[in-house]
């Protein structure tokens, strides 16, 4: 098959990876792509907004198949848009329709379909500019912490815990009078504190039926001991030690199922990823968010666990065949851990060279690419996550540790990675 994988980040260097390992793989090409997929396929160099570009690459490269990695073109209707193209009604595409990208696109649709389909999930409101003022009146009234949550797509960054009514308030104004998110914080969900562990559990799902990947634990904090502000994750950890049979049937039976069976009674057209947000609380599993696409730092543990032909598993879901598919999981564990840009999540500089990417053991270790580029045969960050290393080992502390090793022999200005990361399971 001619592959085409939309993105540029770590996932789509984790997936190159794996795709690029299956025979059934003749030709692979990634849009835009990074220094570390240049390694796996083609990288085309395009806008990902730039439908009509990637359109024009399907026909003149005989692309098979498109896999689109990040969450904007799924919301803003890639899937869709290909797939009435005149000359594409071949393409098999792995990423759901636009409507079926709501549940990552609006946090306040996503709410109501697990409320319609009465998945386990936290108590919430919304509000918008025209009920602004009865919001503030629930804030003063509401229990502490108070989660807001901006309803669009917002980087990752969108998500606000506030410790006393006073930040909260400061918080609503800032995302609804002055469009801290910008339309995306429009209109705003504030939900219920719950009390757990975070973990995140990936499905494919043909429409009809679903396979469930190997389950994630990712660290959003910048700082050690998860302080500071979010991040897009600064690493991941698989599998997570605290999961056992009796929780995944209950998220199984609670949740996955019944979001498979929810999209397909609501005519929502969707086959690729799912990424389930979990808080768990006294081994119950309660639905935080729903992702379109997999997660990232989470692919770069759970795709190098996948023993499966990624391009086998990924044809099945396209012809709905998915029934017929068992997935075999690499029992050791992997961790990665992430190397940001000095000043991420805020402002920082780009172009710094990068130095020691071809020193790392490959026997244990795969160095992954985030935010990087090649210019005149030098490798260059140019993102707020530059690169992570995703080590195996038998235990989270193994792993973490051997990735850190690995990690030293990499060098940029004002390279920062955390040094604890699965740390509350040393």
């Amino acid at each position: 098959m001619r592959i085409l994988l939309l993105g540029s980040g770590g996932r789509e260097n984790a997936l190159a990876w794996k795709l690029a390992q299956s025979p059934l793989c003749e030709k692979l090409f990634i849009a835009p792509g990074n220094a570390g997929t240049s390694r796996f396929g083609t990288n085309i160099s395009l806008s990902l907004s730039d439908f009509d570009t990637i359109r024009k690459v399907c026909l003149g490269e005989k692309i098979d198949m498109v896999i689109v990695g990040p969450e904007e073109p799924l919301v803003k209707g890639i899937t869709d848009y290909l797939i009435s193209s005149k000359g594409l009604e071949h393409l098999d595409i792995i990423g759901p329709s636009q409507a079926g990208a709501r549940l990552e696109g609006s946090k306040a649709f996503a709410k109501d379909f697990m409320m319609r389909h009465h998945i386990p999930t936290a108590a919430y409101r919304e509000f918008t500019l025209d009920n602004y003022e009865e919001g503030v009146t629930y804030l003063q009234q509401h229990p502490l912490p108070i989660v807001l949550k901006a309803d669009g797509l917002a980087a990752g960054k969108g998500v606000v815990i506030c410790e006393n009514h006073i930040e909260a308030i400061a918080e609503f104004e800032l995302m609804i009078q002055r469009a801290k998110f910008g339309e995306a914080g429009k209109k705003v969900v504030v939900e219920q504190f719950l009390k757990g562990i975070e973990m995140s559990v990936f499905v494919l799902t043909d429409g009809k039926h679903y396979v469930v990947l190997p389950e994630a634990k990712d660290y959003k904090r910048i700082g050690e001991g998860d302080t500071g502000p979010n991040t897009g994750g600064m690493g991941a950890v698989s599998p997570v030690p605290f999961v056992n049979p009796e929780l995944m049937r209950k998220i199984d039976e609670k949740v996955i199922r019944p979001t498979v069976e929810g999209l397909r009674a609501d005519g929502l057209e969707y086959r690729g990823f799912i990424f389930f947000g979990f808080m768990i609380t006294d081994n119950e599993p309660y639905m935080i968010e729903y992702n379109c696409r997999m997660g990232d730092p989470e692919t770069e543990v759970v795709i190098p666990r996948l023993k499966n032909d990624l391009v086998e598993l990924l044809r099945a879901a396209a012809s709905q065949q998915l029934h017929n598919v068992t997935i075999e999981t690499d029992p050791r564990t992997a961790c990665t851990v992430v190397a940001v840009s000095g000043g991420y999540p805020g402002d920082y500089t780009k172009g710094y060279e990068i130095t020691g990417t071809d020193s790392i053991n490959t026997d244990d270790s795969i160095l992954f690419h985030m935010g990087t580029i090649e210019k005149d045969g030098k490798i260059l960050t140019s993102g707020g996550r530059v690169l992570c290393i995703t080590s195996y080992g038998r235990s989270v502390f193994d792993a973490v540790e051997i990735s850190k090793e690995e990690l030293a022999k990499v060098h940029y200005t004002d390279m920062v990675f955390r040094q604890d990361i699965g740390y509350e399971f040393e």
